[in-house]
């Protein structure tokens, strides 16, 4: 069962591992996929309008037949249509996820809304203040973005959604300042790239040699990709990750009992992931 939590600024919890219903599931009916996560202890489960398979997502939720508050959903604002709000969109989400709230409501990403973050922000405080979500965020956020909507904003965003690993480790440092500075929580989505899209890149050593240290103290087997999970836990970054295999599902939740990395192995991944720069998502960050 997944236990692991972490306290966001508004005072609620997170738990640390995540399913998510993009990326290799975007567009895709998921009630099957997400079934496996939730009949194996994964209690957080991350959507978005824009990856399409809200309503499989609902699906698989009512089917669970798990108590509602046992649960963590989470969706993300797609583009907003012409004479539709904010609010509008959110109860959309709703009647598919067949849900009274979600519990961390996201705007996806800023290039959406360009020159109207702001007041875009301001329409997701009134969903939170109506009980429609519990907690309020962003995703993709750079500092210049964050900057636009905190000078008029009531709420600090409680979480930012970004693209995390230790290919762009470095990349990220500035944002990743700015937020411990306002207490916003960073979640990771493509915590795996390395392993994933850049094989024979300068982590691999270290992840090897690591996945053997852990998995001698531990007395079991421990993956490249375990290491990579326990870097973002021992930084306390919730990981969103998605899989078709219930072998995946069950070894990513194995990732919470394994003990933690040191922080000199922390360090040594930082340092192989600064040696090179690799982003999957959201390229224009780097512009």
């Amino acid at each position: 069962m997944s236990a692991l939590t972490i306290t966001l600024n508004d005072g609620n919890k997170i738990p640390w591992l995540a399913f998510g219903t993009g990326t290799a599931l975007y567009g895709k009916d998921v009630e099957n996929a997400v079934s496996v996560a939730i009949k194996n202890g994964i209690v957080h489960l991350d959507g978005a309008q824009s990856y399409g398979n809200e309503d499989s997502l609902g699906a698989a939720i009512a089917a669970s037949d798990k108590p509602r508050s046992s649960l963590f959903v989470t969706t993300k604002l797609g583009k907003i249509l012409p004479g539709q709000t904010v609010r509008d969109t959110v109860l959309t989400s709703l009647k598919k996820l067949r849900l009274d709230y979600v519990d961390l409501f996201l705007i996806h990403s800023p290039k959406n809304h360009e020159g109207e973050l702001s007041s875009v922000w301001k329409q997701v405080e009134q969903v939170q203040k109506e009980g429609l979500a519990k907690s309020i965020g962003v995703s993709n956020f750079r500092v210049q973005d964050f900057e636009e909507i905190l000078g008029d904003a009531s709420v600090v965003p409680a979480v930012n959604q970004i693209e995390y690993h230790p290919y762009v480790f470095k990349a990220d440092e500035p944002v990743i300042k700015y937020m411990k500075e306002k207490n916003i929580l960073p979640t990771s989505f493509g915590g795996l790239t390395p392993i994933v899209r850049f094989k024979g890149g300068p982590v691999d050593s270290v992840l090897t040699s690591i996945a053997a240290r852990v998995g001698k103290t531990a007395g079991t087997t421990v993956t490249e990709g375990q290491v990579l999970q326990l870097w973002l836990r021992a930084k306390g970054i919730p990981a969103i990750t998605t899989t078709s295999k219930e072998e995946r599902v069950k070894e990513y939740l194995a990732t919470e009992t394994l003990p933690g990395l040191s922080a000199e192995e922390v360090a040594a991944i930082d340092e192989a992931g600064s040696k090179t720069h690799h982003r999957v998502f959201s390229k224009w960050w780097d512009d």
